[in-house]
């Protein structure tokens, strides 16, 4: 979670560099990790988090979310000395320890204007998971315990590279620290610490290319190329 961000630049360059409308294979996505301090999206990130954690001998299954529409989000669901946990390292959001689903009470964890509530699972065993910005529900998903194959959901991922997706229309990257968080949506820039939050504007492109450079240590040519077609920045919670 600190060392890999959460960012859609490399979806963004990836698609416009080789035409790529799927996660990147393994040799890519290391490389991006090495040679860009790239990290990517839910379906990247959880996908090979879920295969380091299977290669390190845990028992963890992927498992697809609910959003607005069904397996719209990844996660993992791991086993451990008979609990589970809920891992997800694709949110965007300060989920820096595994989440115990054996809830008998909401669960919290506050970052700066957000705050997400981790509910007991319902009557189907699901997990539902709210995130509230600000004071106002504003998105979540319901993670379902059934173990998936990554082609299963082929065609989501594929949907999410269309002309409208929200990962193709906006800029977002965050980062994660023991104490602190970095967010850079768009045109703003949030650093955040506790429930205490600093939020500037950014100019333009180029100053939200400089600031990911220097928060991100990616480079700001690729972080412009990356956004260059993106015709007006929508909501990346949307």
């Amino acid at each position: 979670m600190v060392r890999v961000p959460f960012e859609n630049i490399s979806k963004l360059y990836y698609n416009k560099l080789y035409g790529l409308r799927y996660i990147p294979d393994t040799n890519l996505y290391l490389d991006g990790i090495e040679r860009f301090n790239f990290g990517g999206t839910c379906y990247s990130n959880n996908y090979y988090l879920n295969q380091l954690l299977a290669y390190m001998g845990y028992n963890a299954m992927l498992c697809g979310a609910d959003m607005s529409t069904p397996d719209a989000h990844l996660v993992n669901i791991v086993f451990v000395d008979g609990r589970e946990f809920l891992v997800d390292a694709g949110y965007a959001a300060p989920f820096l320890e595994p989440m115990p689903r054996d809830l008998h009470k909401d669960i919290e964890i506050v970052q700066g204007l957000d705050r997400y509530v981790l509910k007991p699972k319902d009557k189907l065993g699901n997990s539902e998971l709210e995130l509230h910005r600000d004071g106002s529900h504003i998105h979540g998903y319901t993670a379902k315990p059934i173990a998936r194959r990554i082609d299963h959901f082929e065609d989501v991922i594929e949907d999410s590279f269309r002309d409208g997706a929200t990962f193709m229309n906006s800029l977002l990257a965050v980062r994660f620290f023991p104490e602190k968080s970095i967010v850079i949506n768009n045109l703003s820039i949030i650093e955040s610490e506790g429930s205490n939050y600093r939020k500037s504007h950014l100019k333009n492109r180029d100053e939200a290319a400089r600031a990911v450079e220097k928060y991100f240590s990616i480079p700001r040519d690729i972080v412009a190329e990356a956004i260059s077609e993106i015709k007006e920045f929508g909501d990346a919670w949307s």
